[in-house]
């Protein structure tokens, strides 16, 4: 699970933050399925998705949770839209390469609007 990890985690920090393209042809299956109702299947769409985000896009990943092949990292997005992104990524894992890639997003509430007071997301 430890390896799956450093997989999920390698492909976010290379694609959101080090705008690295080479993370698709090395941490992606060929045959990668998307649930992402925006995206199609396969890595090329990948590459031309990380390649279009604006210069002020910014990545920050949160906790990060790993049962057998899936991994989950909680992170915010901004720069994405008008206003920063939580969201759960979810990846599976096979083989040191991503093979199947879910996620939910839903627009940040600032603390202070928050009912409980807490955050919607703290950096890990």
């Amino acid at each position: 699970m430890e390896e799956n990890k450093k997989v999920a985690l390698a492909v976010l920090k290379g694609a959101f933050i080090d705008r690295d393209l080479s993370v698709v042809g090395r941490l992606f299956a060929p045959d990668y399925v998307q649930h992402n109702p925006t995206l199609p299947n396969g890595p090329p769409p990948l590459a031309a998705m990380f390649a279009s985000f604006p210069v002020d896009f910014k990545y920050e990943p949160g906790m990060t949770v790993a049962d057998g092949d899936l991994v989950m990292v909680h992170g915010r997005y901004t720069g994405w839209g008008p206003k920063p992104l939580i969201a759960v990524d979810i990846f599976r894992v096979t083989g040191g390469k991503v093979v199947e890639h879910w996620d939910v997003m839903q627009e940040e509430v600032p603390t202070s609007e928050t009912v409980s007071g807490n955050p919607m997301f703290v950096a890990s």
